[in-house]
């Protein structure tokens, strides 16, 4: 672990500081260029834009432009750490907008004593991009702090801790629940964790089909139910009218197992009392809520997916916030709404149905995917999920009249083929 950890320090370092750069994206070496770049030619579009101000997207880098913002306040599983300390991460997120959308992204880290002072910096500066992806804001401040972007912006607003999490879980756990033959508006669903991801990945399912009243969420101090007094306005939206109270008490004969909580919190023991053909998503990083050697020991009809890529059924955000960004700067969206997002679930469960091309399995390292419970949701690195999901998810802002644009002919054209 310690020659790991300085690798990643070494990659971090070297041979620059840091993942990302600007780069010029016009020539700059004559006289005349400057002259066309800066100081006089700059006014030409200028003056176009203070007459037009549509024209931001033909005369300026806007369009193509994604701000990934954080306050360090719930950075990866490591805790409020700060802004400069989620500066990596937030570098991290940019690159993977490049790598595999092609989107260019700057980071931010603000400093702020108020959710409101954070609100107000991110609106103020918000018209520069083309979108804004909130990331590692902690629970309950993000749910308030996106809300209130939304309404302010002109721009999308994306919290991926939250909705990323949310449309690649529903996407795999349909997937799943079609492999064990069973129906996701009759499921029983147990969700330990009760944070940003948490809510959201619950609030999708049920837009999805699943039945409110079918879940059980549990946080640090056991099930949420209607008794207690502690609860956010965000955890009572599940709050169960139940005498059950712990983990052990609502698993029995439950469906589904998701875990976004902490390492070894579902025992085997437990595992076993689920009903038959269960569905798990341990999602703790980097250790999940169990192991899945521990849990197909337990339980040789299982379905397991963790967030870890050395695991079959990796649940990674990367399938989707880059494309889903792809697909609403392509059309002009003004926000990513519900109708965006199911788009966007649909487009990835379909792809893991379909023959897998030689180019994955090399990159995956496997002879053979095929959809089947060990094959629930397609690798990161799988091509068409750019061209796929970005276009369903255009189709949707369009369709839901939330796009200023129609779609590109060439960009159809494009994710068709």
């Amino acid at each position: 672990m310690s020659d790991f950890r300085q690798q990643a320090l070494d990659y971090h370092a070297l041979p620059t500081p840091g993942k990302i750069t600007i780069e010029i994206s016009t020539p700059a070496e004559t006289h005349k260029d400057l002259a066309l770049a800066y100081s006089p030619g700059v006014a030409e579009p200028v003056r176009a834009i203070a007459e037009n101000p549509d024209d931001v997207y033909k005369y300026t880098a806007k369009g193509n432009l994604v701000a990934v913002i954080s306050n360090g306040t719930a950075i990866l599983g490591l805790g409020n750490l700060g802004p400069m300390a989620s500066k990596p991460v937030m570098e991290g997120k940019a690159l993977l907008f490049k790598r595999f959308a092609d989107i260019d992204s700057i980071d931010i880290e603000v400093t702020h004593t108020t959710t409101a002072e954070f609100i107000n910096t991110v609106a103020n500066i918000a018209d520069s991009f083309g979108g804004i992806n909130l990331e590692d804001i902690k629970a309950p401040d993000c749910f308030e702090i996106e809300q209130k972007l939304i309404e302010r912006c002109q721009v999308p607003i994306f919290h991926d801790d939250q909705h990323g999490t949310a449309i690649v879980t529903a996407a795999g756990l349909l997937n799943a629940l079609e492999v064990q033959g069973k129906d996701i508006a009759k499921a029983q669903i147990v969700c330990l964790g009760a944070g940003a991801a948490a809510i959201a990945c619950m609030e999708l399912l049920i837009k999805c089909g699943a039945q409110r009243e079918h879940i059980y969420m549990l946080d640090s101090k056991g099930v949420i139910h209607t008794r207690r007094d502690d609860l956010n306005a965000y955890k009572a939206l599940f709050a169960n009218n139940t005498d059950k109270r712990t983990l052990a008490d609502v698993i029995d004969e439950a469906d589904v197992f998701i875990g976004v909580s902490g390492p070894d919190l579902l025992p085997a023991d437990l595992l076993a009392r689920m009903a038959p053909n269960p569905v798990v998503f341990a999602c703790s990083n980097p250790d999940p809520e169990i192991k899945p050697e521990l849990a197909r020991a337990t339980r040789d009809d299982v379905i397991i997916a963790t967030g870890r890529s050395d695991y079959p059924n990796q649940v990674n955000n990367v399938l989707c916030f880059p494309f889903i960004f792809r697909g609403a700067l392509d059309v002009r969206a003004r926000m990513i709404n519900d109708e965006m997002k199911l788009a966007a679930v649909e487009a990835i469960r379909t792809l893991a149905k379909e023959p897998v091309p030689e180019a994955v399995l090399v990159a995956a390292g496997v002879e053979k995917l095929e959809f089947g419970r060990e094959y629930i949701i397609p690798k990161p690195l799988d091509p068409r999920l750019k061209p796929r999901v970005a276009k369903a998810v255009a189709e949707a802002a369009v369709a839901s009249g939330v796009a200023r644009i129609q779609m590109p002919l060439n960009y159809m054209m494009a994710a068709e083929a």
